[in-house]
């Protein structure tokens, strides 16, 4: 289970909102990132005081990154390339450095520990040998798009608004995701309203998953499906799921469960597809 970093104090007390400038998920390496990254690198190539080239030499060489030539460098010939390394290229090192194994266990947690906290976009990888984008491009560009089309769909409402405050308690540096999971369904409510229950004003995700029970043929998708099949099965299904996914929404006498990183991530990517389908057109009434 992913670890929920603690917010800011300012944050905690509202003497501040939370910021995506300040939260992240920060993409290359950013300033606050650098310095703790490159002494990474260099500690990794310490041992007992020396630095140990025979495992710099053939990153180096790999990645192009020509060492020093100046004999009073010559201690940090091919480690302090390394190590001075910024952006883009810093990240090949690191990536690099995983991939060759140079890396004892302790060092590998603390680089984990290094990317988590400072709200890196980039984690290491589960088999330990490279990095990766904590959400892959394509998936965070769909979800700017849905959050694009949301926005000027003026039959949307407030959906855009919704999803962009779960993506960043999902994704952010203070990651909340109890509200992740209420804001993602917020954001589908505020799709679909307009579609399947335009009159209802307090309609929830509750009650237009009985309206479509109740009234399947009033709606239909721009799926195509067999005569036998339902063409509204797929996003019924997908509102339900979201929908019976949330397990912080009620008291009652046992335990209230909230929702876990995962799940809340699980979520948003959920209501970002089921935004897209109303605000696309795909899911229609009926005249």
């Amino acid at each position: 289970m992913t670890t929920t970093p603690r917010p800011r104090f300012s944050v905690r007390i509202g003497l501040a909102a939370a910021s995506p400038a300040l939260d992240g998920p920060f993409e290359g390496v950013p300033d606050h990132l650098l310095v703790p990254l490159q002494s990474w690198v260099r500690g990794v190539f310490t041992y007992t005081g020396y630095l140990q080239h025979s495992d710099a030499r053939p990153i180096c060489l790999r990645l192009r990154i020509p060492p020093h030539t100046d004999p009073r460098m010559r201690e940090a010939q091919y480690v302090q390339p390394l190590a001075q390394a910024v952006g883009d290229q810093l990240l090949d090192v690191v990536d690099e450095m995983l991939c060759a194994r140079v890396t004892t266990p302790d060092e590998l947690q603390h680089l984990r520990h290094l990317l988590e906290d400072a709200g890196s976009a980039y984690r290491v990888n589960e088999e330990q040998d490279g990095l990766e984008e904590r959400v892959t491009p394509a998936v965070r560009d769909a979800v700017r798009q849905t959050l694009a089309d949301a926005a000027v769909g003026p039959a949307a409402g407030s959906a855009a608004d919704h999803l962009a405050v779960a993506w960043q308690a999902a994704y952010g540096r203070t990651p909340d995701p109890v509200r992740a999971y209420s804001e993602s369904i917020k954001a589908a409510e505020a799709a679909a309203h307009a579609v399947i229950q335009p009159n209802n004003a307090k309609a929830t995700l509750g009650t237009m998953l009985g309206e479509i029970k109740n009234a399947r043929h009033k709606f239909d998708t721009a799926l195509s499906t067999p005569p036998t099949s339902d063409p509204v099965a797929p996003v019924e299904a997908m509102m339900r799921a979201l929908w019976e996914g949330q397990t912080s929404r009620h008291g009652g006498q046992s335990a209230t469960t909230p929702e876990t990183l995962e799940a809340a991530r699980a979520a948003v990517h959920l209501a970002a597809t089921v935004v897209q389908w109303f605000v696309s057109g795909t899911v229609i009434r009926n005249p």
